[in-house]
């Protein structure tokens, strides 16, 4: 589809802002938002009148397609504040080129990078007092795209919104986590739309996490549609498995998400001269490598999470500890990786974008 727009963007100010009114100290993730957010529509083949506004609802009609066929994405990023008060992205071009990948996949036009980035780094110098300094303290942004065009028969929408929200944050995971080894459910199967980040992955997580949690685990690793013999993501992150001093990670491609957190953990990892191995890790190995001692680590690794070691791990009714003192390459890499996002470390990689 055309990614032409017609217009740069409008600006219209918030007369006064809410910030004073938000407990910093105290967040929940994703639950409250910036002054400002982005809007943009589709229509008659071309993106239009792209706007940054104060927040607010919208009004959109029940009948829009995207609440009867799904057709959503969506893009999960943050912005980072130094000590010097100098604003930085984290390899946004990747969020811009898995965004587009994933609306290609639902039949939704894709997103001028021109207007993607002129819409970030507005949005950002507007509501750059949202943006804490410290480690650990972010600005999440998620971009998404939604069909709009009213009418329920079954076909693509031919009408879009794409808009940009900010939201204040902290840690998304406080402590480690507890995970289930999924047997029967899977998120995603080969020739689907598991690559993509695409609303309904996530809302058809939902209820065997949900199973999940009332066994007292807080997430699920998911394995293949198939056979249930390969371990592929844990929750909404991307997953790590080190057996003696080899991280093993599961390969993307039709079922796994191109985590932009996970690229960067491995060449973190090769940078340190840690030994990774991209390649189908089998439930089998993980569980007899808990056995015999040789299962030191496992962590998640994704935007919001950042890295989330984990503390044990039930498959077929048995739980596995990880005692705490086996999270070194977890916590390592995650210092390693704030260190950039916080312009901490040298950017060696090229991966900090500075906006202000």
């Amino acid at each position: 589809m055309h990614q032409t727009t017609e217009s740069k963007i409008t600006v219209q100010k918030v007369k006064n802002s809410r910030i004073a009114q938000v407990d910093f100290k105290n967040l929940t993730f994703g639950n409250i938002f910036s002054d400002h957010m982005f809007e943009c529509d589709y229509i008659n083949g071309s993106w239009q009148n792209p706007t940054i506004k104060p927040y607010g609802p919208l009004t959109i009609s029940p009948g829009a397609k995207v609440f009867h066929y799904a057709q959503a994405v969506f893009e999960g990023m943050k912005a980072y504040k130094d000590d010097n008060g100098n604003v930085f992205l984290f390899r946004p071009e990747l969020n811009h080129e898995r965004i587009n990948k994933s609306s290609v996949r639902m039949a939704m036009p894709e997103f001028p990078k021109d207007i993607f980035f002129e819409a970030l780094e507005t949005l950002l110098q507007l509501d750059q007092e949202w943006i804490k300094p410290g480690m650990g303290n972010s600005l999440y942004i998620r971009p998404f795209s939604i069909a709009t065009q009213v009418g329920v028969s079954a076909s693509p929408s031919d009408q879009y919104k794409f808009m940009i929200l900010l939201s204040p944050a902290q840690a998304y995971y406080t402590g480690d986590v507890k995970v289930v080894i999924a047997q029967k459910y899977s998120r995603s199967a080969n020739g689907g739309v598991g690559f993509a980040k695409a609303a309904g992955n996530y809302g058809a997580q939902f209820f065997p996490t949900n199973l999940a949690k009332a066994e007292g685990f807080q997430q699920v690793i998911w394995t293949d549609a198939n056979e249930h013999k390969y371990l592929e993501e844990a929750g909404t992150m991307n997953v790590f498995f080190r057996i003696n001093d080899t991280l093993l990670t599961a390969p993307t491609g039709d079922r796994i998400l191109d985590g932009i957190t996970r690229k960067s953990v491995i060449d973190l990892a090769k940078r340190s001269h840690i030994k990774v191995e991209e390649r189908p890790v089998l439930v089998s190995e993980v569980v007899d490598a808990a056995k015999n001692g040789t299962l030191k680590e496992i962590f998640g690794a994704g935007t919001a999470a950042v890295i989330s070691p984990v503390s044990a791990f039930s498959y077929a009714n048995v739980t596995y500890n990880i005692p705490s003192n086996n999270h070194e390459y977890a916590l390592k890499l995650k210092k390693e990786l704030m260190d950039i996002q916080h312009n901490v470390a040298e950017d060696t990689f090229g991966w900090r974008h500075q906006v202000v």
